[in-house]
Formats: C-alpha cells, structure tokens, sequence
C-alpha cells in the first residue's frame, strides 16, 4: 500500500485526481468507481479543472459505490443526485454512463445481483475512489462486514446515521439501510484510491493503513489489494507511525 501525505485538502483532491488523469489519457472509455461524502469533493473540482483545460470526460462510465433506500432519486440528499451535481454536470459525462445502486427498487436484494452483473458488464472497474468513515468504513460496509461480501443491503451504523445527519433536514430522516457494493465487489477493482481529510479521520486512517487486517476495520482490507494508493492531509495522518510514508516532491507536477 503506498500512502502519500499532502498539506491540506486541496492538495488531496489535486493528488487524487492526478491519478485519474494518467489513466484517462490511457483509456478514454475509463470506467471510474465513484465515492460520495466530503473526502473526494476536492479532487472531482480538480478534474473539472481538468476538463476546462480540455480533458475529455464525455465516454467515461461512472459507478458509484452506493445509495440509500427509501429516499427519491431526485432528493438532494441521494447519491442518484450528489452523482449528478458533483460529477456528471461539472465532467460533462453522459447520463448513460451512470451507474447508481437502485435503492428505490421493490426487490433491493434482485437490484444487488443486477449492479453486480451491471460492473462486469462493463468490464470491472478501473480506478474506484473511497472514502473512508470514522468507524473505517468503506462504500457502507461497516465493522463486522464479511471481505468476500458483494452488492446488498446493509444496516446503517448509528456512528454513520450521526455522521451524514448534517445532510439531512433532521436527524431523523437519516435512512437506516443502503444498497452498497460490498467489500468483494471493491476488492475487483484494477486500482483503488483512498482519500481521507480531517483530524476526526486519523483514527481510522491509521487502523486502516497500519492496524490488523480486520473485519472490525472493513478499510483495512485495502492492505490486501496489490494497487491500493491511500492519500490523506496531514490531519488525517497524525496518529500515522510509519516513517516509509511518501511526502509529495517538488517535481510532483499536480502541485502546481
């Protein structure tokens, strides 16, 4: 696992979004796992600056990790629509090259095995984005979820209810179970790519990157995966004890 420290979250976002680049320009049909949440904001800004500058976006597939259950796909709080208002709009990408969890189907257990069957079409993902929760949670597998499990429904945590409440007219609306592609379906992935920014995220930063490989830290697993790349500010990285981690140099062209 190669973990990079950065200054603040703008240079997360630029970092991250570097690696977005490098394998857009191998392969304009790039099929891109997208996370939610605050972490990886920055670094869609980074790649919409990167599209002004002439980057195409147009034939990208987008997947996201995740959506809720029992909200619409048009409430500003579903990821159907942070899908949309972060990353669709600013990349100009097609409304056909995204790929949202149906948290709105009659069977949500049938809308999994189809999102399954919906990324192997497509051919596996190629670069996946995560973030990653207080309790280490990735996509919304929290503690205790199994590392080979696929696209389901899951429980929401009541550390991740409180966390997300601030998206929500109140605390209460906060829904209590998602549809998310498991740690199995993440794992598939060629590359995988975890930003994390904020002093509140250097616990499970640091059980992630540098604790037992666990299922009671579901970001852990990313210790697993041959090209996994975790980039996180300086705040995130504070209870960080290893001294091989890699400080961005000044010939790091997205410093610039």
């Amino acid at each position: 696992m190669d973990v990079v420290i950065v200054e603040d979250q703008e240079a997360l976002g630029r970092g991250a979004a570097s690696f977005v680049v490098e394998e857009l320009r191998t392969d304009p049909r790039l099929v891109l796992g997208v996370a939610t949440g605050s972490s990886p904001v920055t670094t869609y800004h980074a790649l919409a600056a990167a599209r002004r500058d002439g980057l195409d976006f147009s034939q990208v597939r987008c997947v996201a990790l995740d959506e809720y259950i029992g909200i619409p796909e048009t409430d500003p709080a579903s990821y159907h629509s942070f899908v949309r208002r972060e990353i669709a709009v600013p990349l100009g990408i097609r409304p056909e090259n995204l790929f949202v969890p149906d948290g709105n189907a009659s069977d949500p257990a049938a809308a999994g095995a189809a999102f399954e069957e919906t990324i192997r079409d497509l051919g596996g993902v190629a670069v996946q984005l995560l973030g990653i929760g207080r309790n280490g949670h990735v996509g919304f597998n929290e503690p205790g979820s199994p590392f080979g499990s696929r696209t389901r429904v899951a429980r929401l945590s009541p550390t991740t209810r409180a966390d997300n409440a601030r998206f929500f007219r109140r605390p209460e609306d906060v829904p209590t179970h998602c549809l998310t592609q498991g740690l199995g379906t993440i794992l598939d992935a060629a590359r995988l790519l975890l930003v994390a920014s904020g002093s509140h995220k250097a616990g499970a930063v640091a059980a992630a990157v540098e604790g037992p490989v666990t299922e009671d830290c579901p970001a852990s697993v990313l210790q697993r995966h041959p090209h996994a790349t975790v980039i996180v500010d300086r705040t995130a990285a504070a209870r960080l004890r290893g001294s091989d981690r890699r400080h961005p140099s000044p010939d790091d062209d997205w410093l610039d």
